[in-house]
């Protein structure tokens, strides 16, 4: 698969991951291997990555996870994103409320589920420039998902667990000072490989110089 492929195939997949196939952990961790070589602040490398592999853990991070689905699948917020302004998108979106409402129902049933960290030295995140903080784990996450997608795997980035972020890290044990970025689902993925989506021309979001 070269460079291209890779970046414009690796698709959020929900209802086409495999729930029945194991995850061989070596592969999990050759994606995470690939995934350190990401940029991080400083270097400071603050990263720390829970692999979630046994049942009962996967049935209550999944659980979090259904609640938080469906209370924002009520909300107007929902809503207003699936029902675009764009008639264009609209069966598209559409789509997407189905595949959200499936990997609710079923999150939990996802052979492995990866939910990366940042350890901030803090049990509360610090004031000023969060993009600078998130930014030493997120490219990493994102370098984990196009490993797992040259590898045969299917991933979604996923963060409403986070709305019961403390209940998570109770189940997960995770000190005061080690703050959930995503959770991420990965399994094998059931039929054929994937394409590029739509997405909207550059030309309508390009701004040179100014805006």
């Amino acid at each position: 698969m070269n460079p291209e492929e890779l970046l414009t195939t690796t698709r959020t997949v929900r209802k086409r991951l495999d729930l029945e196939r194991p995850v061989p952990m070596e592969l999990i961790e050759q994606a995470l291997t690939i995934a350190l070589q990401a940029p991080s602040g400083s270097n400071r490398q603050e990263w720390q990555w829970i692999v979630v592999t046994d049942v009962d853990q996967r049935a209550a991070i999944g659980e979090l996870y259904r609640r938080a689905t469906y209370a924002y699948m009520a909300s107007s917020g929902f809503a207003g994103k699936l029902f675009a302004d764009d008639p264009t998108r609209a069966p598209v979106q559409q789509r997407t409320g189905g595949s959200i409402e499936y990997l609710a129902d079923h999150m939990g049933d996802v052979p492995v589920l990866l939910i990366p960290c940042l350890k901030t030295g803090s049990a509360t995140l610090p004031d000023g420039n969060q993009a600078g903080m998130w930014a030493s784990l997120l490219p990493a996450v994102w370098s984990y998902m196009l490993a797992a997608r040259s590898l045969g795997l299917g991933t979604a980035w996923t963060t409403l667990h986070l709305n019961h972020e403390r209940e998570a890290a109770e189940i997960l044990g995770l000190p005061d000072d080690v703050h959930q970025a995503a959770l991420i689902p990965t399994a094998y993925y059931t039929g054929d490989t994937f394409k590029p989506a739509a997405r909207r021309p550059l030309s309508e979001v390009l701004h040179v110089d100014r805006w």
